[in-house]
């Protein structure tokens, strides 16, 4: 044992001398083989960016997850949000029987998700649409006047948050085990005259408006959607159905050929292919104020934060350097979330993006290209932070422009806006998850409000560059 102890003692010291005599070549490996002209240094810096709220009043609205109802916050101002859309006829659609007697028509809106409070009564009301949704503008300003006949609903229900009608859902979590989801409904009696409708037309030659869906949603545009009463509620609508439920004889159709009486139902949804578009109105002048210490996200339609980036001295900084890294981080003030009275929670992603490259962003289903626009990481609950990981590429995108046009160095104008994503699993088997991929990115419908810090030493982009 004393041999083995001295022989690792030997060779921790010969180890530790050949260390010693090699530090001089390790430390300047590579640098004694460049010119000292040739060698590079790494510089560092921050730019200071400013901030302010600015009004977002109207933007592209086409959902497949209506907002519906009104709900006041104390900070963030009030949310009123409705919506108008049509209905997919499928292949085939129609009526069991020539002889069918129309029982009764409804709408049902199903959802999962509300805020504010569950318990406090609103009251849902249904307009009929009275031309055709086809070229409707798909955004938050909408008249609904234009397109409905709003001097008295043809159906109206009462519901709260926590709804007393509703289904159990379940569905598979990926780890072999099923989770119970609580569907809530909200059903609207309408006129049996609707259902009336499509059966007459059902029984012309070819079906006639029911041919196909393009001429359905001409002859019967579809609903819109409002709440007439209460202001504690906000939900997200999963679907939106039309029943239309008859009864017809079917002669000789029983076991043992005797006439009976059958009952079916026409069953039509609201999906992807046919307009749905959602109508906000949203009190946040007061927003709107200046001040020295922060900045508001609202959404859906309510205000975005505007950032300009000094781009005259990001180029002055970077002349006869590349810049390598730009780490920009956006903090939220804890401040509103603390307020007992606060339900709106701050969005999970915001989108940055140029001012001039807004305008079609969402309506051509762009994607972030990370030159002009940007995503941020998800919302960072601990450090109440957004961080968009590395923007060089955009500084050095305008920098280069500026080169190439010979133009002045001018501030640039980017805005920070409340966005959804929506993902894609591609890749995966039994024995792997697969890698999730961001496949459209949309304005956020669902409400959400944060507070951004915009006080000296907050608003910053780190600067990471090498001088040659």
């Amino acid at each position: 044992m004393k041999f083995n102890k001295l022989h690792k003692t030997l060779i921790i010291a010969t180890l530790a001398v050949l260390a010693f005599a090699c530090n001089d070549s390790l430390y300047e490996i590579g640098l004694t083989q460049t010119p000292s002209r040739d060698r590079v240094a790494v510089g560092v810096d921050t730019l200071e960016l400013s901030a302010r709220t600015v009004a977002m009043e109207n933007v592209f609205a086409r959902t497949r997850r209506p907002v519906l109802g009104e709900y006041a916050d104390p900070i963030f101002g009030s949310i009123k949000s409705e919506f108008i859309g049509g209905f997919f006829l499928p292949h085939n659609a129609g009526f069991s029987s020539d002889n069918a007697i129309i029982d009764s028509v409804r709408v049902v809106l199903s959802y999962n998700t509300f805020m504010g409070d569950s318990l406090l009564p609103m009251r849902l009301s249904v307009f009929q649409a009275n031309r055709s949704l086809r070229n409707l503008e798909n955004m938050t300003n909408i008249n609904p006047e234009e397109y409905a006949d709003m001097s008295a609903p043809i159906g109206e229900q009462t519901f709260s948050g926590s709804n007393n009608i509703f289904r159990i859902e379940y569905r598979p979590t990926g780890f072999g085990d099923v989770q119970s989801f609580r569907i809530y409904e909200i059903p609207v009696t309408l006129p049996n005259q609707i259902g009336q409708r499509f059966l007459d037309q059902f029984l012309k030659p070819n079906h006639g408006m029911m041919a196909n869906t393009d001429l359905f949603n001409e002859y019967f545009p579809g609903f819109y959607f409002t709440t007439t009463f209460g202001s504690s509620t906000l939900i997200a609508v999963n679907s939106t159905s039309l029943f239309v439920h008859y009864h017809f004889l079917d002669v000789g159709g029983s076991s043992i050929g005797q006439d009976t009486i059958r009952t079916n139902a026409l069953r039509l949804n609201m999906t992807p292919e046919v307009t749905q578009v959602n109508t906000v109105q949203t009190n946040s002048d007061h927003l709107l104020i200046p001040n020295d210490e922060f900045a508001f996200i609202k959404s859906p339609a309510g205000v975005k934060t505007e950032l300009m980036f000094p781009m005259e001295e990001m180029y002055n900084t970077l002349q006869g350097n590349a810049l390598n890294l730009a780490d920009f981080s956006v903090f939220v003030m804890p401040d509103a979330m603390e307020h007992i009275a606060v339900r709106l929670n701050p969005p999970t992603h915001l989108l940055l993006i140029h001012s001039d490259s807004l305008d079609g962003f969402f309506e051509r289903r762009q994607m972030p290209d990370s030159r002009t626009s940007f995503l941020s990481e998800t919302f960072d609950n601990q450090s109440f932070s957004y961080r968009f990981a590395n923007i060089s590429a955009m500084m050095n995108h305008y920098i280069r422009l500026f080169n190439e046009e010979e133009t002045v160095p001018h501030d640039l104008r980017f805005y920070l806006i409340p966005v959804e994503i929506v993902t894609t699993t591609t890749g995966g088997s039994m024995w792997d998850p697969g890698r999730t991929v961001i496949s459209s990115v949309h304005n956020q419908m669902w409400p959400t409000a944060a507070m951004l810090d915009k006080r000296p030493g907050s608003m910053r982009v780190s600067l990471v560059f090498s001088e040659f």
